[in-house]
């Protein structure tokens, strides 16, 4: 993988074998949740920035691929996610099994929501 990334195209071109589809769809995914959020690369990660803030970053990694910063959910959100709670505000995805693409979109629902314009981070 190259150390540096100027476009989210890149860094998706960057992985073998599956994973350029998942991130396809993980980003397709993002971007029909926020469909207003504009794309960049932020920490060599691809992130969605909404009125000039970082909103969600995600990142591919030899076995999963992860969401940041995901903050706590109501109790039934959260119990969906528990089995992908890697930290406090990081989800991770394992790409040997399903892809849950929908809890996906509806966490970037949940942020989007939270972050009405003019609204710091």
């Amino acid at each position: 993988m190259a150390d540096t990334f100027t476009t989210i195209d890149d860094y998706i071109g960057s992985f073998p074998d599956d994973v350029p589809v998942i991130l396809k769809e993980v980003r397709h995914t993002i971007r029909n949740a926020a469909p207003s959020a504009q794309e960049t690369i932020s920490y060599q990660m691809p992130t969605l920035t909404l009125h000039g803030r970082n909103l969600v970053h995600s990142a591919a990694r030899k076995h999963h691929v992860g969401l940041y910063p995901i903050h706590t959910a109501d109790e039934a959100l959260e119990q969906e996610l528990a089995p992908y709670r890697a930290t406090k505000a990081t989800v991770r995805f394992l790409l040997r099994e399903p892809i849950p693409y929908d809890l996906i979109e509806r966490l970037v629902v949940l942020l989007v929501s939270s972050r009405p314009e003019g609204t710091p981070a």
